[in-house]
């Protein structure tokens, strides 16, 4: 592999998914004392999600927690229940092409706006033939650093 034009910076989310968002924050709200920062809905990507935070300025960690809109649907956010890892990488569009040159297969649907308000796009968690690098069963969503955490992290 060619030397990369990007740095990861460090883990940004992990994503949680169940059946029953309750259940999840009986755990890591009610328990554990994680801040319930916001909520996302998307009727495309079959999830309603609380988005939970642990530790402050450019240490914070977005924990979600995830419970399909519809549990016969796809995607199933509850199939794992470590749905996936999130990090943080300083310049998301050059992430991409080297990754893409690089045979990392990446999920469909490219760089996009994230629940958080961050770029994001997913490395599949499995290769294929074309594109043999993958997460090995985690599905990693990279995430564009604001130039706060890239100052504070790069």
């Amino acid at each position: 592999m060619t030397s990369k034009p990007f740095r990861i910076l460090g883990i940004q989310q992990i994503a949680i998914g169940g059946t029953d968002k309750q259940r999840l924050r009986a755990l890591w709200v009610d328990t554990l004392g994680l801040e319930i920062t916001g909520n996302f809905v998307s009727e495309r990507e079959n999830v309603d999600e609380d988005i939970c935070a642990l530790g402050s300025g450019v240490h914070k960690v977005e924990v979600d927690l995830m419970q399909p809109i519809d549990p016969e649907k796809k995607p199933a956010v509850h199939i794992t229940p470590l749905n996936h890892v999130g990090l943080w990488v300083d310049d998301l569009q050059k992430a991409v092409e080297w990754m893409h040159a690089n045979g990392v297969r990446l999920a469909p649907g490219g760089i996009r706006r994230g629940a958080a308000g961050h770029d994001i796009c997913f490395i599949h968690p499995k290769g294929n033939e074309e594109f043999p690098i993958g997460g090995e069963g985690v599905l990693i969503e990279l995430v564009q650093a604001p130039p706060e955490v890239v100052r504070a992290l790069g």
